[in-house]
């Protein structure tokens, strides 16, 4: 695996470090009369000057200072640099504070706070180094899928509401799969047929699938924020399990067309990526659920809270960190592994422990999300500010419009093209008696939510157009910065005006939860019973079994998610639960 390389060119033994030199003293001829006045006044302002430039040379100064000693090894620093920590720990620090002072504004939220704090730093080391420093800055794939958007998935998974999730497990992997493959063909064909009418047309079509699915990753970091999850369960499910589906299935489906020949196209290409990502979902989903269930089955038959709460906690969360790297070894989808592990710890493994075990994994799994969404804002935010990929685009500042202009267009139509009718159809498919229906007001939500864009597509776009962070093709570089504008203008425009839009669309006084779908204790299963799983003195006689039997598939037919997770429910409590663990259901 490549480490990201983060010591600089300008970090050599060679480098000049411009450190201010005292102004020669200079002895002034006696003046005459009123003219002895304005020379001093004058030389008053000259010295003010001279001031200022040396505050700023030595300021200046001192980073490049500290960066060569970092670099050449005066401080033992190395991959990532002592100073690049020193500044992102600081930073970090200022975005929790910030984020808490504007906790009820109307318009920032903290995605957008740090993102802004991010530009803001990255702007002040680019001009106290005149650009030469630049590097530091660099977003790094490898840190941000390795190291940063584990902790991210697997709360997720953790943490996620699985009665919600599941009830509408059909509608959220409509709008996660299905309407990736959709966004994808609406967002390559429209850069395929609008980007040579701009001037801008040197993409391959490998290249243009990859941008399809770059810019089909969505970030509802923003949205989730605003939304009440108890006034609106039904909505905030939605939002939540679709975002995280989007991004596996975007990521998976990347990869698939990476392994793409240009040759290929011509036969059955299509084919080929399909059955690539039902291959990668299906083992990768597979293998986050057995890594899951293996860490549930150790903490149940080993106990290992007995001798030392620590080491149930460790156990957790090195499993789940082994379950996202065995997933990127095997080159499967280390995010579906991982968010699926979540899911299958919080419903089996988190029972197997202490009681302050589960308190404390709950809030540490928490935090290290909250740092590391917060860190990739504010990373995204600094690494705008590189000034070597801007150097070498060449496109002049009409075709970058365009450009921009062109997949934010493309970006509200594929989204758009699914939400709207896959919405319809699930309320079509659903029997009134299944669910709430998704309202139109709903349908615009779910619509907003998924047009901001997020590391992940950046990420991507440097995956596929940069060679460990760098390019040095002008057409590639202005691909990475058009990126770059499209992440910004979403995350701060759209997320500006996320605050208003929901609370205009959805309005607290008429979302109070409604009894029969909110997420309190009753389970479905109180509902009615279930004649395939009745006991046997329930079920004596060939006849009440045959009833059981069309009853049951009576219900199935009617109310067809309703009853998959009632017969689950009674599987689990049966089977799998004296297994791997957890509270018995009643």
């Amino acid at each position: 695996m490549h480490r990201p390389s983060t010591v600089t060119h300008a970090c050599r033994h060679d480098v000049h470090l411009p450190f201010p030199r005292p102004p020669a003293t200079r002895q002034n001829a006696p003046s005459r009369g009123g003219s002895k006045s304005r020379e001093a006044n004058r030389g008053h302002g000259r010295r003010d000057t001279e001031r200022e430039s040396m505050a700023a040379t030595a300021a200046a100064a001192w980073w490049e200072a500290m960066v060569a000693a970092t670099a050449v090894g005066g401080t033992g620093g190395s991959s990532p640099t002592v100073v690049s920590i020193c500044v992102f720990t600081a930073v970090l620090c200022l975005c929790l504070v910030a984020g808490h002072l504007l906790e009820e504004n109307k318009w920032v939220n903290e995605s957008i706070t740090a993102l802004i704090i991010g530009c803001l730093i990255g702007a002040i080391i680019s001009l106290l180094t005149k650009g030469k420093q630049s590097h530091i800055m660099r977003f790094d794939e490898q840190l941000f899928f390795i190291y940063v958007l584990p902790p991210i998935i697997f709360n997720a998974g953790f943490q996620v509401k699985k009665k919600q999730f599941f009830h509408n497990f059909m509608t959220i992997m409509s709008f996660g799969v299905f309407g990736v493959f959709i966004s994808v063909a609406i967002v390559s064909a429209g850069c395929y047929w609008l980007f040579p009418k701009v001037g801008f047309g040197k993409l391959n079509a490998v290249d243009y699938l990859a941008l399809g699915a770059i810019f089909s990753s969505t970030d509802t970091v923003c949205t989730l924020q605003v939304i009440n999850q108890d006034e609106t369960p039904r909505l905030y499910s939605l939002v939540f399990g679709e975002g995280v589906v989007n991004d596996a299935t975007a990521v998976v489906l990347f990869n698939a067309i990476k392994n793409l020949y240009i040759s290929q196209l011509k036969g059955g290409a299509v084919l080929k990526v399909i059955s690539d990502f039902l291959y990668l979902f299906a083992t990768s989903t597979i293998l986050g659920i057995s890594i899951g269930l293996s860490t549930a089955y150790v903490l149940k038959a080993l106990y290992l809270g007995r001798h030392s709460t620590d080491r149930e906690v460790a156990l957790m969360a090195l499993m789940a960190y082994l379950s996202y790297m065995l997933a990127e070894l095997l080159e499967l989808s280390g995010i579906l592994t991982v968010f699926f592990c979540g899911i299958v710890m919080s419903h089996y493994a988190w029972h197997n422990v202490t009681a302050s075990s589960r308190i404390t994994t709950k809030h540490i799994f928490a935090t290290l999300s909250f740092i590391a969404e917060t860190f990739i804002f504010l990373y995204v935010g600094m690494d705008a500010l590189d000034i070597d990929k801007w150097k070498t685009s060449k496109a002049s500042f009409k075709t970058s419009i365009s450009l921009f202009g062109i997949i934010i267009l493309l970006v509200l139509l594929g989204r758009a093209a699914f939400v709207f009718p896959i919405s319809i159809l699930s309320n079509n498919m659903s029997g009134s008696s299944e669910r709430t229906p998704i309202t139109f007001k709903h349908q615009v939500v779910i619509w907003w939510a998924g047009l901001m864009r997020g590391a992940v597509s950046i990420a991507l776009a440097y995956n596929q157009f940069t060679f460990s962070g760098v390019t040095s093709d002008p057409v590639h570089a202005t691909i990475i910065t058009s990126t770059i504008i499209v992440v910004f203008f979403t995350t701060l425009v759209f997320g500006f005006l996320t605050r208003p839009l929901i609370s205009a669309m959805l309005p607290h006084h008429s979302r109070a939860p409604s009894r029969g779908h909110s997420t309190g204790s009753n389970s479905p299963k109180d509902d009615f019973t279930l004649p395939f799983f009745s006991t046997d003195e329930e079920a004596s006689g060939s006849g009440i079994v045959l009833e059981q039997a069309k009853r049951s598939i009576s219900m199935l037919l009617e109310r067809p998610v309703h009853t998959v997770h009632i017969y689950w429910r009674k599987f689990d409590d049966r089977f799998m639960r004296p297994i791997f663990g957890g509270p018995q259901s009643h």
